[in-house]
């Protein structure tokens, strides 16, 4: 069940040019006061998690694809990619914190779309992030590029 729901400009669904939109999540008013963001700003970053509402059933890919449909990269397998069109339809996106407001939490850089449901927030923290060099395929960067 959502927590929430995301407010911005961006409705449409490509891929890139992330890094400047600016997104409101506002939670559900029924099931949470201020109470809940409590301490949340004295955090830079979130971990928001979110459902891929637009996503049609047909489009889910269960085996491996081209990223982005591309040729040039490689078949890699759903759980080897960040896709939207994912089995549960779940993403999962860190970004900038810019403020709290009652129930308003102001975001840059979340790769969500207008109305998008919001299943759970969660602050950053560094300990969570790996302890070992992160190793991966030379495609991503291409991939990545204008991502945020």
């Amino acid at each position: 069940m959502p927590i929430g729901r995301v407010h911005t400009d961006r409705s449409d669904l490509s891929d890139d040019y992330w890094g400047d939109v600016t997104s409101v999540i506002r939670l559900d008013g029924t099931r949470f006061d201020a109470d809940a963001l409590l301490g949340l700003d004295t955090f830079s970053h979130l971990e928001v998690v979110f459902h891929f509402h637009r996503v049609a059933p047909e489009k889910i890919h269960t085996g491996a694809r081209h990223p982005r449909g591309n040729p040039d990269w490689p078949r890699t397998g759903i759980f080897a990619q960040r896709a939207k069109n994912r089995p549960n339809r779940i993403g999962v996106s860190r970004c900038k914190l810019l403020k709290v407001d009652g129930l308003d939490v102001h975001v840059r850089g979340l790769d969500a779309v207008d109305g998008t449901p919001v299943l759970d927030l969660k602050p950053y923290l560094t300990q969570f992030g790996p302890r070992e060099d992160v190793v991966q395929p030379h495609w991503v960067d291409d991939l990545m590029r204008d991502y945020y």
